[in-house]
């Protein structure tokens, strides 16, 4: 898994690139404080390599809770800026800050 920011310099946005490794799953989104929380915006497009990835421009001078979805299970990204309680999910999110 893994993150990579790429700031816009003529626009409030950075492009951030989300990319999970999971050969074997099917499905795979990420899903978070920037698109409600729904998977289907989230979607990531799976590579041959078995990667899923998926670029989703966002606004700068902020910080987002997320998730990735793999098969219907909720997982963390290990490289996350940070991570914070919620108490709605009852677990830690990651934490995006741009």
């Amino acid at each position: 898994m893994s993150i990579k920011k790429q700031f816009v310099k003529t626009k409030p946005v950075c492009k951030v690139i989300f990319s999970v490794e999971a050969k074997e799953a099917n499905t795979a989104s990420v899903v978070g404080d920037f698109n409600n929380w729904d998977q289907e915006s989230g979607a990531l497009n799976k590579l041959k390599n078995g990667t899923f990835k998926g670029v989703f421009d966002l606004n700068k001078d902020a910080s987002y809770e997320f998730k990735y979805v793999v098969d219907g299970q909720y997982v963390n990204e290990p490289e996350a800026d940070s991570f914070r309680w919620n108490d709605y999910a009852g677990a830690e999110n990651s934490v995006l800050s741009i």
